[in-house]
């Protein structure tokens, strides 16, 4: 094996190490959401903890976007390998920040370091997208879709052992601070592999496209703003429910939702292995369009499941739905406006972050409102029993839930019409880096 390819499988390992903390990160933000509306939310303010919780935890998204809106113009001027120490350094400072919100007395100055360190978990999140999607594009320029699909289902696997450790350090009696040193080892060992490794120029570097061919390419393309907006969409389908999974369905069907995050994300890590096969036989956007219709039933399922068996079975149509989202759209515009570079990339990502900083305190704010509703008024929570409370919030959970039911169901005419297009002209919309036309 040369040099040349042993440093491509390293980088490899590092994109794969990089998704699978911004997935460990995922999970533990689950994992500790009740934990921050018990111990802060609540003393803070009761009636509205869900929003507030659903605010913190959605800052983390806007500083996913930002990073990813800046750093993936910057990443080919910065460089993939700075980008990528500024990542586990966001993921460090920010576990350490959480750490010392939950020895400090509860008001507004540990709400403001709980707000300040979610951002910089964000902001680490955004710049492990802004340089290990390019990289892998650039690694792989032939089969972008799938190589994306593989990097991409390290995320699931990150959610399955930060969750599980999450459940095993709350059945053992351990504190639940102890979920930020989760997050702490693989920032520690990403810093490292980044620190020793040779990074590629990205493809359109490579390909000697200009930054101003880059924005023109973005500029004149308005399909490609279309798959921008369809992105706010299967973001919100895929990533809100998912950080909601721990307050609401715990309620509905009497069990850890962490768990059916696990399930879930389980099934995504190998169903993601073989999105290659999926996308010759129906093309990227024909996999869109099948994801977004399993996506919206699972999503009204989940709602209305009220026993673990249930939640199992909703979970699964849910996770099959959303399991293609995200790396099959950074494909799509990676396949279809490869002069777009790293920018096409990034503002997708940060349009899904964006997506999820506006749904998740809205998901928290019809929670809040169903709960009072069901209590007969926001004044008389404080007055309810357990078992009234109980009923409240199951009722609560359920109305979050179907809010977001619909989302996907939109995408499917824009989709459906891409697919006849595409199908029609005998191809899958793939061009060339180096000129336009179909290329499969």
């Amino acid at each position: 094996m040369t040099n040349t390819e042993i440093n491509r499988k390293r980088l490899y390992y590092v994109g794969n190490l990089s998704i699978f903390m911004i997935g460990l990160g995922f999970a533990v933000r689950a994992n500790i959401a009740p934990n921050l509306q018990a111990d802060i939310y609540d003393q803070i303010d009761l009636a509205n903890s869900a929003a507030m919780v659903g605010e913190a935890l959605g800052i983390t998204f806007t500083g996913f976007a930002l990073t990813l809106l800046f750093g993936s113009a910057l990443v080919d001027l910065v460089g993939m390998k700075r980008m990528l120490l500024l990542s586990a350094l966001g993921y460090i400072a920010g576990a350490l920040g959480l750490l010392a919100a939950t020895v400090m007395p509860v008001g507004l100055t540990v709400e403001m370091v709980v707000l300040a360190s979610l951002l910089l978990t964000g902001l680490g999140w955004g710049a492990v997208e802004a340089a290990s999607n390019p990289m892998v594009a650039a690694l792989f320029p032939e089969e972008k879709t799938h190589r994306l699909n593989i990097l991409h289902a390290w995320w699931p696997a990150g959610i399955v052992v930060g969750g599980l450790l999450g459940v095993a350090i709350s059945a053992v009696g351990i504190p639940w601070e102890i979920n930020m040193f989760v997050l702490l080892i693989p920032a520690v060992v990403l810093t490292w592999m980044v620190a020793s490794s040779q990074f590629p120029e990205t493809e359109r570097v490579a390909a000697g496209v200009s930054y101003g061919d880059m924005f023109a390419e973005l500029l004149k393309r308005p399909l490609f703003w279309v798959f921008w907006a369809c992105m706010f969409l299967t973001a919100a389908a895929e990533l809100a429910p998912g950080q909601w999974v721990n307050i609401a369905l715990s309620n509905i069907v009497g069990m850890r939702g962490i768990l059916l995050l696990v399930y879930v994300s389980a099934l995504m890590f190998v169903m993601r292995h073989f999105a290659g096969p999926i996308v010759e036989r129906i093309s990227s956007v024909g996999l869109m369009f099948v994801s977004c219709l399993a996506a919206g039933i699972g999503l009204y399922l989940l709602s209305l499941a009220n026993t673990p068996a249930l939640a199992f079975a909703a979970a699964t149509v849910w996770g099959i739905g959303v399991c293609y989202m995200w790396p099959t759209m950074l494909g799509i515009v990676g396949e279809r406006f490869p002069r777009g570079g790293a920018m096409a990339m990034g503002l997708m990502g940060f349009a899904g972050g964006m997506s999820i900083q506006f749904v998740l305190p809205r998901m928290g704010g019809i929670f809040d409102a169903a709960k009072a509703e069901a209590a007969g008024g926001a004044d008389q929570l404080a007055t309810l029993s357990p078992e009234a409370m109980e009923t409240a919030v199951r009722y609560a959970s359920v109305e979050s839930f179907q809010s977001v039911a619909w989302i996907p169901l939109l995408l499917l005419p824009v989709f459906g019409v891409i697919w006849l297009y595409d199908r029609q002209r005998g191809g899958d919309g793939a061009e060339s880096i180096h000129g336009q036309g179909d290329t499969h």
